[in-house]
């Protein structure tokens, strides 16, 4: 969501950066909740007053350009592996959800957030880099 705001620090800006390009190029592969968690982050910007709902469908249109597939396997593997990944490595069931998904595709994981990088590292998944 860095790519949304456009605030962060220069290194996680660079790097939301070089993932969008990444995305252009090849598919992107998300778990199911994705697009709520999309959703739910814009309608709380906007609903703060953040950001006005015409930055959100501009941003919204920029993501139409984007390949992204999502997982159809995420819900029959919720209440199993990322379960226990979300208790192993103290993660919300939405993070582990990454995590999951890139394990049993044998992807790397293109986050920010640092406790899902930690856990990711622990886990043996690398993390994208362009």
């Amino acid at each position: 969501m860095r790519w949304f705001f456009g605030d962060g620090r220069p290194h996680e800006l660079a790097y939301a950066q070089d993932v969008l390009e990444a995305m252009k190029e090849a598919v992107a592969l998300v778990p199911v909740t994705w697009g709520l968690e999309v959703s739910n982050v814009i309608a709380r910007a906007e609903a703060k007053e953040l950001v006005t709902e015409a930055r959100s469908e501009a941003f919204l249109e920029m993501l139409g350009g984007v390949d992204i597939t999502v997982d159809a396997a995420t819900f029959s593997h919720a209440l199993s592996d990322t379960l226990h990944l979300a208790r192993r490595y103290r993660l919300s069931a939405y993070d582990a959800s990454y995590l999951e998904l890139a394990l049993r595709e044998g992807l790397p994981l293109a986050t920010l957030d640092e406790d899902l990088q930690k856990a990711a590292k622990r886990a043996g998944v690398k993390r994208f880099s362009s």
